[in-house]
């Protein structure tokens, strides 16, 4: 496993990361607890030192059994989490205030039932779920943060920016008040690089590059027949005809690049890991078989100039979380 600076935190952490949304179980269904154990051990194993969690994926199941895996392996792990809005809107909507979304008593109060269910006396990097702009100048999110890395609640401080919006957050990168962004980024989505990732790199803000295989097409698991049980937030990612949509450009990605379809999750992360902007990057995991081979990406290096140019090629502008 290779290792990357987390900007101005310092933190050197795996350049795979494990992204523990999954596991949570309430959104993903299909897994079972014994199997995501089994996952997050084998990921320590393999040198995975950076899990990111949040209190929203399962109410805090996701957090416990992090939580549970980092004391049992008794080794140095950072572990994120996040701060869910308040109103349970995602993503945050223009127009809403900040009182309704993240006052500063409900920021302390979910870090400490965070605290709670991770079960350790300090949170690496504490981050806010969702980001409006329109918030910058108010000292609610400020304050919090502050009272927070004072009483040694916190180590660091993010904001996980909204869907498919990475320009929201290039003022909040400017104030120098945060330490990390979250940030959708694949080859689908590559916007990112514009504005956030120069911003980023410029202010010294570590980049978490989420939904990096656009959840699961890009590890090559979506087909046209693919039915996802009811309840599945797949079944609403990938509804109507946005599944034949994808196939398209699948085919078509492997076409050019000659990649097979076993191959897309591991050219989907290399593309991520070339840009020197992104610390980590955090793939759900939720079987030791996607563990293993998402870990095998590691230290492989940047993707050849010529694959880059055909993959940039690829970009897909959309958003199927509307």
């Amino acid at each position: 496993m290779h290792y990357r600076r987390l900007g101005k935190t310092n933190f050197e952490v795996s350049e795979i990361g494990f992204g523990a949304w999954g596991i949570g179980g309430n959104q993903w269904l299909g897994g079972s607890d014994r199997n995501s154990l089994a996952a997050l051990h084998r990921a320590i194993e393999s040198g995975v030192n950076f899990f990111d969690t949040a209190f929203a994926y399962g109410e805090g199941h996701s957090e416990r059994l992090v939580g549970r895996t980092v004391r049992e392996s008794g080794r140095q792990i950072y572990i994120a989490t996040k701060v869910p809005p308040k109103n349970r809107i995602w993503p945050a909507r223009a127009g809403t205030g900040i009182e309704d979304v993240f006052p500063y008593e409900y920021i302390v109060e979910t870090t400490e039932m965070s605290l709670r269910n991770l079960e350790v006396e300090t949170i690496d990097l504490q981050q806010l779920h969702v980001w409006n702009p329109e918030w910058i100048g108010r000292d609610e999110w400020r304050r919090a943060f502050e009272h927070l890395r004072t009483s040694g609640k916190v180590r660091a401080i993010g904001v996980s920016i909204n869907d498919h919006q990475p320009e929201s957050a290039i003022e909040l990168i400017e104030t120098g008040l945060i330490d990390t962004v979250q940030v959708i980024y694949n080859i689908f989505d590559q916007t990112p690089e514009k504005t956030l990732f120069p911003s980023a790199l410029q202010h010294d803000v570590g980049v978490i590059a989420r939904v990096p295989l656009d959840e699961g097409s890009l590890g090559g698991r979506i087909y046209e027949n693919t039915v996802f049980e009811k309840g599945d937030f797949r079944e609403g990612y990938f509804k109507g005809g946005r599944k034949k949509e994808v196939v398209e450009h699948i085919d078509a990605l492997m076409a050019d690049t000659g990649v097979e379809r076993d191959q897309l999750a591991g050219l989907a992360l290399r593309f991520c890991l070339t840009h020197r902007a992104v610390s980590t990057v955090i793939p759900g995991m939720r079987s030791v078989g996607s563990v293993d081979a998402n870990c095998s990406v590691s230290g492989l290096g940047p993707l050849p100039d010529q694959m880059r140019a055909i993959v940039r090629k690829h970009a897909w502008g959309r958003n199927f979380y509307q």
